[in-house]
């Protein structure tokens, strides 16, 4: 881009040719004498204010002829104050103004510009409304920022932002931390006048500047082929860099382990080197502090459900497989409501059936015996006859119980004997369930073993101190599918759980990466609690609305191509678009 700055003087009179008779006007030079030094100037031509109520803020400027062609909404723009402060600054939106008094709507205006090589830009203005962003100064050496409250002086040259501590201290992006893409505008690149020439877009990750985001939880949303399991993976694998560690509050920090439920069975790919990437990439991730490359401790556990088997060639991570032991119905007991029992049936399940069957059959009592149990007729008259449980509400609860038996108990060891396998500190676990055809089985999978994960988080007396002791972060694709907001006992009781881990994620070094092409359909109690949104392409209008980003950025998401994204994190940064990496970080795809 050239840099073109505002027009000093008309023309020396020490040049003046004398000789003229006087009848013959002197010609004038319109090129002004020097080297420009921006894009254009502040113009007060139509008021020039900075106020409190962003609608009741002017701010424009004019954009030179030669600077034209290359200025876009969203571009970042710095205007300077005279005592050296600086005004941050991004184009909202590009006008043109005709500059002398002419109707160029005619016929013959118009065809004597069809029948010409190009178009005479000097005979309008050009016209850029300002958003401010902040105000930045020099204390101590370092470059902050604060909030716009000064107005810049009239003509004031404006330029390109090309400096990337500039632009990083104006839009508040962290200089260290997890990397999630570059910034961008319009689909390109920010480009600087350091080397690499792109701005890195991180996500706070230390203790000294607040709270890990990681465990303030993470919503990626995209629709499909959006590029949202790369975006997902390439994340996912900044927290399991060699050198990540998170302090577990009592002095010791540990590395944080990977839970990742995978519906569609792409995240084992984890554990797997890209192919694809070659060794002038690989030195550009190392140059920016990307961690790459497939990590070694990655396992797939795999359910075992009756009726189903898993085959994997698409890579090759360790394979377990563990089952769902009925003893976990205890502690969950709408594990087996499903979604058909209404509160009343619910509570016969857990205060009197349940508990009477543990009596009973202690802890190792299964599935199938809870069954024949339910089965006993004299069981059924007996609760009748006391009032404790009404026969019709027996007979339901005995319906809504039933057809789990391919699910728990199954031929593997039981997930509550393999915990320290399974959650492992610098770990992946996936968990696939592509194999399983059976939604019903899927959900009370993947419920079955976040919940564990949950409530041994959440327990001031656990069972599992692996758990509690290790920073997690737990996953979920297709969120939309287990944590939705519906009307059964059984999504009232999850969606309580999730929403108070989701509170309590902070302290407890539990951080939520859900994602989803539906963000709409995740109940509004965990979505609330979600810091960072990371939103690819989507196009139903629903789902755009409920990402809940700035307007001037909900715009573009139907247009985004496949890696470009926004994210809106208040609390590390101004809202921005990025570009992802044009390659997965770890092995992607069935080829």
């Amino acid at each position: 881009m050239s840099d073109p700055g505002r027009f000093d003087s008309f023309g020396d009179d020490d040049e003046r040719d004398d000789t003229n008779d006087g009848d013959d006007f002197e010609a004038v030079s319109a090129t002004p004498v020097g080297t420009d030094r921006g894009i254009g100037t502040i113009s007060a031509s139509a008021g020039l204010r900075i106020s409190e109520d962003d609608d009741d803020t002017r701010l424009r400027a004019y954009v030179t002829a030669d600077n034209r062609h290359d200025i876009r909404i969203g571009s970042y723009l710095v205007a300077a104050y005279p005592d050296g402060e600086r005004l941050f600054c991004r184009i909202a939106a590009l006008e043109y103004e005709r500059e002398f008094r002419a109707d160029d709507a005619t016929e013959i205006h118009a065809r004597r510009a069809m029948r010409s090589d190009g178009i005479d830009e000097h005979d309008y203005k050009f016209m850029a409304t300002l958003e401010p962003v902040a105000v930045l100064y020099e204390e101590d050496g370092d470059l902050k920022r604060r909030m716009t409250d000064r107005v810049p002086k009239p003509e004031t040259v404006v330029r390109e932002a090309v400096d990337d501590t500039e632009i990083k201290t104006g839009l508040k992006i962290p200089e260290a931390g997890v990397f999630v893409g570059h910034l961008s505008v319009g689909g390109q690149k920010v480009k600087t006048a350091a080397s690499p020439p792109t701005i890195d877009y991180r996500l706070k990750d230390d203790d000294d500047a607040g709270d890990p985001l990681v465990f303030r939880h993470t919503l990626v949303a995209g629709g499909t082929g959006s590029g949202k399991t790369h975006t997902a993976k390439n994340i996912l694998r900044q927290y399991l860099a060699a050198d990540r560690r998170y302090d577990i509050g009592d002095g010791r920090e540990r590395a944080p382990a990977l839970v990742q439920f995978d519906p569609q069975d792409e995240y084992a790919q984890l554990h797997d080197d890209n192919p694809d990437i070659g060794t002038e990439f690989r030195r550009r991730l190392e140059r920016e502090a990307i961690a790459h490359g497939g990590v070694d401790d990655t396992k797939a556990f795999v359910p075992a459900v009756d009726g189903t088997s898993y085959a994997a060639s698409h890579h090759r991570a360790e394979q377990v497989e563990f089952s769902i032991p009925f003893s976990m119905v205890h502690d969950n007991p709408w594990l087996v409501a499903g979604s058909g029992l209404n509160d009343n049936q619910y509570n016969a399940l857990v205060s009197v059936l349940l508990k009477r069957f543990k009596r009973q059959f202690g802890d190792g009592g299964t599935y199938e015996q809870f069954r024949s149990f339910l089965d006993d007729p004299a069981l059924r008259e007996e609760l009748d006859e006391s009032g404790k449980v009404h026969e019709a509400t027996f007979d339901a609860v005995r319906r809504r119980i039933s057809g789990f038996s391919h699910i728990f108990d199954g031929d593997a060891r039981p997930i509550t004997d393999l915990v320290s396998e399974f959650v492992r500190p610098g770990g992946v676990t996936t968990v696939p369930t592509y194999h399983i055809n059976d939604s019903r089985a899927t959900t009370t999978v993947v419920l079955a073993v976040a919940s564990l994960i949950v409530d041994e988080k959440l327990s001031n007396d656990p069972t599992h101190d692996r758990i509690k002791e290790t920073p997690l972060v737990l996953g979920m694709d297709e969120a939309h599918n287990f944590l939705t907001d519906a009307d059964s006992v059984q999504a009232d009781r999850v969606i309580g759980k999730f929403a108070e881990a989701a509170k309590q994620g902070r302290k407890e070094r539990l951080g939520l990466f859900l994602i989803t092409q539906d963000p709409q359909d995740i109940a509004d109690p965990i979505f609330k609690q979600i810091n960072t949104t990371v939103v690819l392409n989507l196009g139903d209008e629903d789902a755009i609305k409920a990402v809940n980003i700035p307007s001037n950025l909900e715009g573009k998401v139907p247009y985004m191509e496949q890696g470009q994204m926004v994210v809106y994190s208040p609390d590390n940064s101004e809202p921005v678009e990025l570009r992802g990496l044009s390659n997965c970080l770890t092995r992607h795809g069935r080829d």
